[in-house]
């Protein structure tokens, strides 16, 4: 169950979402990167006024981290976004017949102007599904293991998942990043199908499959809040 107000910190109107969690043993507080707020992870015993004492204490911090944020870019004629790590230049193409389609380093988008941000978000989905599986089959058949199926979602703290049933879950944002970071999340989580959990035996079928891990883990920590904040 979760709960959201607003809070203020320092003259400044904050989202607070409140959110219970059997698992946790104390009050975990971050920084919501999607609404420029903050999440409150209570244990099933915390009280609330705790959690907001922890927040409270800890305000000119939030707002520290809050206004370091990356500037936030929207679908939009004219924005500028990364398509697989290169700055592509978003243009409304009110008049043109195919859709979403590549033209050099620009991003044609057709049809009327109110649809463009969930023409090209799907577009961009579209572009991840494929080159993650293009990607992903090929490994799986490496470690002899199937996949059941792929999909691409939105997550919000992952990159990707595996299931215990074999099915891979993976972030379309992946398709902003560098291919050989996406390249990285498609063989961790093709791993998981052999080794469920980040022991020695799983690191070592992940590097097997000749990927740039640590490169990638830091270009992802360096740059996750960028990503979710744009589109």
């Amino acid at each position: 169950m979760i709960e959201e107000r607003r809070i203020e910190i320092g003259g400044r109107q904050i989202p607070v979402r409140l959110r219970r969690n059997g698992a946790a043993k104390r009050i975990i507080l971050r920084i919501d990167q999607e609404r420029d707020g903050v999440v409150l992870t209570l244990p099933k015993w915390a009280r609330q006024a705790e959690a907001l004492a922890l927040l409270s204490e800890r305000g000119a911090w939030v707002l520290e981290r809050i206004e370091a944020l990356p500037g936030r870019v929207e679908f939009a004629d004219g924005a500028r976004v990364p398509y697989f790590d290169a700055p592509h230049l978003i243009r409304h193409a009110p008049a043109a017949r195919r859709g979403v389609f590549l033209s050099g380093t620009e991003i044609h988008v057709s049809g009327p102007g109110e649809h463009l941000p969930r023409r090209l978000g799907d577009w961009l989905r579209r572009q991840a599904r494929s080159e993650i599986m293009a990607r992903a089959h090929p490994l799986a058949e490496m470690i002899g293991k199937p996949i059941r199926r792929i999909g691409i979602r939105d997550p919000r703290s992952r990159w990707g998942s595996c299931s215990p049933a074999g099915n891979l879950s993976f972030s379309w944002r992946l398709v902003m990043a560098p291919r050989w970071v996406l390249e990285y999340v498609v063989a961790h989580e093709v791993a998981h199908l052999r080794h469920p959990n980040h022991g020695a035996d799983f690191w070592a079928a992940v590097e097997r499959l000749e990927v740039r891990v640590t490169e990638a883990r830091r270009w992802l920590n360096a740059n996750a809040a960028r990503l979710h904040r744009i589109g």
